[in-house]
């Protein structure tokens, strides 16, 4: 409930799991409690699931125990920087980065095997690195208002569903991943929770701007906090929750319209669906201007050019070779893809895969995007062509698609684009989170 939350969270954010090996480097000074300052480059690796050792840079062993935990001797000035941490994970932007953090790094063997890297970090200094991460600190300062607020919601959010019963399990073939697939610590650092790749080299005062201001401020909805889910680009209209996740109706979250008029309601049938899909209605995360790509998203987001409208081109045993290999399905030679069931944005939450052998029905938006792909496709909002057109042995299959992520909640290029125009970021919030308002909960 959002009014018993009273004080600022102290967060465990997993860094790294089952890795074989971490290079880490320490600046300004950090303790393990034995009373001598650890500083320089270490290397951590794992004891046979029973603890884990550090070396140093000529292979001399300097720690051996069950865990490791490092603490900075000031906290304000002292980094643990990761080499080579793995970023985007399973998308097409996948990549390593050295990565530099605030906080408590803990090192523990992995259950499954391997090193478990957590840093641990209060809430609001854990978001000055999530909004340099997310987009691009050189974006309006009123979108990173906003963008703090819902990242804030976002992660207390979940910290209380974590704390509440499971609900029913999904009927087979259907699925969805979340923030509780995570049980060893709070929240990840990449895209499948939020991203948090450390502490900037350029702008964190910008960001740091951003969370003082807002300090404490969450979205909150009835007597809750707001489930605040938010993706790159919603296409021109934002998602239902239950599209992407359970069955369950979140009113903060319904579907709006990302334009400055509500001029067509929710795609109700597919007709409309393609009709919307394979336009190009005017929206705030359409195309927008190359200056305003350049500042609001972050470098390795620019490659990424036609995420309001895209296409992707597969032959037919290629399709083919992609469902058995991402998700073991084998409907003998692929004949159509059919959409089920969509959102009020056109995101497919229920796919028919048929074959010449049979048919499957696999879901939600997230398992249909990573089966559709080597990566992940850029939303399930697609309509398929075939290639010839109405043939039951298609050549090759046309996906032809809108927006970029499930298009729940915020959407991350619209808010930008809304305050590049002069939009303040209450005004931005009260959009794409109908209902909510703001509360101060903490100060």
């Amino acid at each position: 409930m959002a009014r018993l939350l009273e004080r600022e969270p102290v967060l465990r954010v997993g860094l790294l799991e089952g890795a074989r090996e971490a290079r880490l480097e320490l600046t300004g000074g950090f303790h393990a409690g034995d009373g001598r300052p650890w500083r320089g480059p270490i290397l951590l690796r794992p004891l046979d699931r029973a603890g884990v050792r550090a070396l140093d840079l000529e292979g001399k062993e300097i720690y051996r125990g069950e865990e490791l935990i490092l603490s900075p001797l000031r906290p304000e000035e002292c980094l643990f920087l990761v080499r080579d941490l793995p970023i985007g994970i399973g998308f097409h932007w996948e990549q390593g980065r050295d990565q530099a953090f605030r906080g408590e790094a803990l090192v523990r063997p992995h259950p499954s095997g391997g090193l478990l890297l957590i840093n641990r970090i209060s809430l609001e200094d854990y978001l000055e690195s999530v909004l340099s991460s997310e987009m691009n600190p050189s974006s309006p300062p009123h979108f990173l208002l906003a963008h703090a607020v819902v990242s804030r919601s976002w992660l207390v959010a979940q910290l209380e569903r974590s704390r509440a019963p499971e609900g029913p399990s999904p009927p087979p073939g259907i699925t969805w991943r979340d923030r509780s697939d995570h049980e060893l610590f709070d929240v990840c650092a990449d895209d499948h929770c939020q991203r948090y790749q450390g502490v900037p080299a350029e702008g964190r005062e910008a960001a740091a701007r951003a969370v003082r201001r807002t300090r404490g401020i969450f979205l909150v909805s009835g007597e809750e906090i707001c489930d605040a889910r938010f993706s790159k680009a919603c296409g021109g209209r934002s998602e239902n929750f239950s599209t992407a996740w359970e069955e369950k109706e979140i009113p903060c979250l319904a579907s709006v319209r990302c334009w400055e008029e509500e001029d067509r309601g929710p795609l109700g049938t597919e007709e409309e669906a393609r009709s919307w899909i394979l336009g190009r209605p005017p929206s705030f995360c359409a195309d927008p201007p190359e200056e305003v790509r350049r500042a609001i998203l972050p470098d390795f987001d620019l490659a990424t050019r036609d995420f309001y409208r895209w296409k992707v081109v597969y032959e037919r045993e290629e399709l083919e070779a992609l469902l058995l290999e991402k998700g073991g399905i084998r409907v003998g030679s692929l004949e159509d893809l059919l959409p089920v069931k969509r959102g009020p944005s056109g995101r497919i939450s229920h796919l028919r895969i048929r074959g010449s052998g049979g048919e499957v029905l696999r879901g939600k938006e997230l398992e249909i995007r990573r089966l559709l792909s080597p990566t992940h496709l850029y939303s399930s909002a697609f309509v398929v062509r075939k290639d010839p057109p109405g043939s039951k042995r298609p050549g090759r299959f046309i996906l032809l698609g809108a927006g970029w992520g499930h298009g729940v909640g915020f959407c991350q290029v619209g808010a930008a684009v809304m305050a590049w125009k002069g939009k303040d970021w209450e005004g931005i919030l009260s959009h794409y989170f109908p209902g909510a308002r703001l509360e101060r909960l903490y100060s």
